[in-house]
């Protein structure tokens, strides 16, 4: 099972491949690499540098630099009618990742006023504000404070000041919500492949999928959804169907795989997606 994400007027992908992904921000191009782009491009590199912006290039290790561009570029985009800030980083990301629509729509017409909702691993804040701007009660988690701030620029330009901010390790925050007997009537997770925490510790999502399908479950009200995303090759559908499979007597789930289709006619899998509702 695939779900589509798509462009919209701010952003789209325009082509892929060859290690690399061609996309437009606004009014802005960018090649920036991609590891799952393991196949020939429909387009070919030298048209793609016509039209480029900004160009990353990675090194070893995931690293690398901005061999293109102004550094310090900062701009705003739309996503319906919310205004979103974006900004060059010292890594390869700009802000959003916008593939996540899908996420944003499903949120926009499941969430309801004055329910409650929670944004682990939150980035810059998309998700958070959607569900404000149905009157949800936000909490926002992040452990990087920079990020958390960023978000909280993006609910200012939006007029929201409903949101609660939290600088803290997500799966810690978690654990605490549920020793608090919290409940969520919305609940997202966009955790990374890899990483680490505010105090260094190493996050391996492989290494915690399970416990964080088994806390996202365990803090959703009657009737309640749970989004997670999973950008790890090492997570298979068949692997996340059988860690789902324990808790089913309890909702409905879905998995899928997370993909994007571009402008030249290329897709691109962006990780699988996970979507469970608990029974009312």
């Amino acid at each position: 099972m695939k779900t589509v994400s798509k462009s919209w007027e701010y952003y789209e992908l325009i082509d892929v491949g060859g290690g690399q992904k061609y996309e437009r921000f606004g009014d802005y191009y960018f090649i920036r690499p991609e590891s799952l782009a393991y196949f020939r491009s429909g387009l070919s590199f030298t048209d793609w540098e016509k039209e480029c912006d900004f160009h990353f290039e990675e090194n070893e290790g995931a690293k690398g630099n901005w061999k293109k561009g102004e550094l310090d570029k900062a701009w705003t985009i739309f996503y319906e009618d919310l205004a979103l800030r974006l900004k060059i980083t010292k890594f390869k990301h700009v802000g959003i990742f916008p593939e996540q629509e899908v996420n944003w729509t499903y949120i926009s017409e499941n969430i309801n006023e004055g329910d409650k909702f929670l944004n682990l691993f939150g980035y810059t804040g998309v998700a958070s504000i959607v569900a404000a701007q149905k009157g949800a009660k936000v909490i926002h988690v992040d452990s990087v404070k920079q990020i958390v701030q960023w978000a909280s620029e993006n609910a200012a330009m939006n007029n929201l000041d409903s949101i609660s901010w939290v600088v803290e390790d997500a799966l810690k925050f978690a654990r605490k919500e549920q020793r608090r007997e919290r409940a969520y009537n919305g609940i997202i997770m966009d955790p990374p492949a890899f990483g680490f925490g505010p105090k260094g510790e190493k996050w391996k999502i492989e290494e915690n999928i399970e416990e964080l399908i088994d806390l996202g479950i365990r803090l959703l009200a009657p009737g309640g959804f749970l989004i997670i995303n999973t950008y790890s090759p090492k997570l298979q559908l068949k692997k996340l169907r059988q860690l789902l499979d324990p808790h089913k007597h309890l909702g409905s789930f879905e998995v899928s795989e997370l993909v994007t289709k571009s402008t030249s006619g290329k897709s691109l899998t962006r990780g699988n997606l996970v979507r469970f509702v608990k029974n009312k």
